[in-house]
């Protein structure tokens, strides 16, 4: 085996990214654990702030000159306070990837999985190695590559947390927004299978056309006109009264919720003072609009808004019902939960401004992946 290359992460107290490409010897398992070959390693949105921060990438510089690449770009001092935790540390980035078992420890468990195509959250995967604990891998079933397997964790799992969150809350449907992004495609197709009514938001034709494709029923276009009135007919319709935003910022979990009131009180008499009594509640788990969220509670007393995150629903549901929506997930990879990406990227490659410029605005419907091996 080769040498191991990682990209490693460093915001200085000064006011400095710099994201390095160091290299080192391959890790070696300890009894309980594997050594991954990253073959494929997806670059997701909850990638970005981890990697980049809030850097200023006009002024962006990628120095090849040395033993170390190096990219460097400003964080504006007024922006400092906001990653004030993580100042001068050099941090491991990359979610999660998936590759094939290379060594391994000498628990039975860990040799169980030798050769075997198995995805990982290392927490460090834009790597060419990793070694983690035997008991943490997904394993894959035979004939899936690691290509296919890479994005088994974030995206898969959130879509099926999704559904876990909705029965667990007593809600019906669900209301999803950027839903033509790789996720928002695995939560038509679920949906589907589930039989649970999808309200999908999108923000363009295209993207409307491409959930058609996959034949989502109720699609609305944030672009057209009459955007609102389409919402809250699909709201009616469903009966819809759990959201999930992947915009964080801005006005539209105050539209969801606000269509949501007119479609539960569409046929109300009377004084209804208080509005309806059903909870309407939407959950920010993305961070598309780094904007604030306006809320201008138009919708009666009963309604909330909330953070979401994956990990923390998995712990709500148990390792029992975790591990059965991962052995879901390995199964279906390549119908329900498969994903599609617009570009390889090499370790280098990713570091490049030019290639940054097109994966940063994390754009609805493009995702990038990263092959480490092709940098070898």
């Amino acid at each position: 085996m080769s040498k191991n290359q990682q990209l490693f992460s460093t915001i200085t107290a000064n006011g400095e990214l710099n994201l390095t490409l160091k290299e080192s010897e391959i890790p070696t398992p300890g009894p309980d654990d594997v050594v991954v070959r990253i073959e494929a390693a997806p670059i997701n949105p909850s990638d970005m702030w981890p990697l980049f921060g809030p850097a200023d990438f006009s002024q962006a510089n990628l120095d090849l000159s040395g033993e170390t690449p190096t990219l460097s770009a400003p964080v504006p001092e007024a922006f400092l306070g906001a990653v004030s935790a993580r100042l001068d540390q050099t941090l491991p980035v990359g979610n999660e990837g998936a590759g094939v078992v290379v060594a391994t420890g000498d628990s039975p468990a860990a040799k169980a999985l030798d050769g075997k195509v198995v995805a990982i959250m290392p927490g460090g995967s834009f790597s060419k190695y990793a070694v983690v604990p035997a008991n943490t891998c997904l394993v894959h079933n035979e004939g899936t590559t690691p290509m296919e397997a890479s994005s088994s964790f974030v995206n898969p799992l959130t879509a099926l947390c999704f559904l876990e969150t909705m029965r667990l809350e007593n809600h019906s449907a669900i209301v999803h927004t950027a839903a033509a992004s790789n996720l928002g495609q695995m939560m038509v197709k679920l949906c589907k299978d589930e039989n649970v009514p999808l309200v999908n938001i999108v923000r363009s034709q295209e993207q409307v056309d491409i959930l058609k494709g996959l034949g989502a029923e109720y699609i609305c276009n944030s672009s057209d006109d009459d955007f609102d009135a389409k919402l809250t007919d699909a709201l009616e319709a469903t009966g819809a009264t759990l959201g999930f935003d992947a915009t964080g910022g801005g006005e539209l979990a105050n539209v969801i919720l606000t269509c949501m009131e007119r479609a539960l009180s569409k046929n109300a008499k009377g004084l209804n003072t208080y509005g309806s009594s059903e909870l309407k509640q939407v959950y920010l788990y993305g961070g598309l609009d780094v904007g604030p969220t306006l809320l201008k509670r138009g919708y009666g007393m009963s309604w909330s808004v909330g953070g979401w995150l994956m990990p923390l629903a998995l712990a709500r549901i148990g390792m029992a019902r975790t591990g059965e929506l991962r052995q879901r997930v390995a199964d279906e990879l390549k119908t329900t939960f498969a994903s599609a990406y617009t570009q390889e990227l090499s370790l280098l490659e990713m570091m490049d401004p030019a290639q940054i410029a097109r994966y940063l605005p994390k754009k609805t419907g493009e995702k990038y992946v990263v092959t480490a091996q092709k940098d070898a």
